[in-house]
């Protein structure tokens, strides 16, 4: 295997590894002795706080930064930590099947964010495997909801979640263009984290007094969907425009349904396999759409910050 397509292929594993740590978080929440935003809370928190060493040595080893390196992930740090706020919140109002599904509407946020921020031409067959993404999504998830539809305060909210989900792979792509994927996910974790802290003291949640088995899941699921997922998500972002990352995170719901079965003896029915063909589909056709080159796509806009002697890293990993 040749060096360039040794680097073309790790973004798409990182993307897996992503799926496979973020499909776990819905499980954590659940098994918690402890309000979902908590459980989010000490997810960032405790994750950014594994990283604080070695992300402060890279910012003392690098010093050449401007004001764009934290604008952008502060800003994404914050979309995360109202993401993971308001989907946890909105665990306690609806169905984890619809706030799932709501919370998977990300990507059209991120195709229209693309095309009137970065003023990006998305291919035809872009589109066409966003709906198939979306639609096998709503198939894995949302069966009840479509044949049911309404929308409760826990839905409107689970909305919201994709909305902010959007606006966190919006900024991470701005910002992984001049920081590497260690030092972006450092400072999107303490941006959420005050975040979440703020949402949890106007909650009046409880931020102690838990049993050691919680505390011990507080830990797992920073390392594993924080630490692990994030970083992966981070460095994915670094090689693969928002659109085709966000789309392909629709894979998630898949995985979470398998790990289901074994877990909660939740076996998925014909309904959800179709879904997850459907979904696979339209991501293998997001992912063909991007890799094909095309003329008649634009490259984007002014958005996208230049690499100058003021960023931490010319190509960052």
């Amino acid at each position: 295997m040749t060096d360039t397509s040794h680097r073309n292929i790790l973004p798409y594993v990182a993307i897996g590894i992503c799926i496979l740590a973020l499909s776990t978080s819905a499980f954590f929440i659940r098994f918690a002795d402890a309000p979902g935003p908590v459980t989010g809370f000490y997810r960032m928190f405790i994750a950014t706080l594994l990283m604080t060493p070695l992300a402060v040595y890279r910012l003392f080893k690098h010093r050449k930064l401007n004001r764009r390196n934290f604008l952008f992930p502060l800003f994404g740090g914050m979309f995360s930590g109202l993401d993971l706020g308001t989907w946890t919140i909105a665990l306690g109002f609806t169905s984890v099947a619809n706030a799932t599904l709501l919370g998977n509407t990300a990507p059209l946020w991120v195709a229209l964010g693309t095309t009137v921020l970065f003023h990006e031409r998305l291919k035809q067959k872009f589109w066409t495997g966003l709906f198939l993404a979306m639609s096998g999504s709503a198939l894995i998830v949302g069966t009840d909801y479509l044949l049911h539809p309404r929308l409760g305060v826990g839905d409107t909210i689970a909305l919201f979640t994709g909305i902010f989900y959007a606006g966190y792979y919006l900024f991470t792509e701005l910002g992984r263009r001049s920081l590497d994927a260690l030092t972006h996910t450092w400072m999107v974790g303490i941006s959420a984290s005050f975040i979440l802290l703020i949402l949890n003291l106007l909650l009046g949640n409880p931020l102690t007094g838990f049993s050691s088995q919680t505390w011990g899941i507080f830990i797992a699921t920073a390392i594993v969907s924080q630490l692990i997922g994030y970083l992966a998500s981070s460095y994915a972002l670094g090689h693969l425009p928002a659109s085709v990352v966000s789309v392909t995170m629709i894979g998630q719901p898949v995985v979470t349904a398998i790990i289901a079965i074994p877990l909660l003896g939740e076996i998925p029915g014909r309904s959800q396999i179709l879904g997850g063909i459907i979904a696979l589909l339209g991501i293998y056709l997001v992912n063909v759409s991007h890799n094909k080159p095309d003329d008649n796509v634009g490259e984007g806009t002014s958005l996208k910050p230049a690499n100058t002697s003021g960023t931490l890293e010319t190509r960052p990993n």
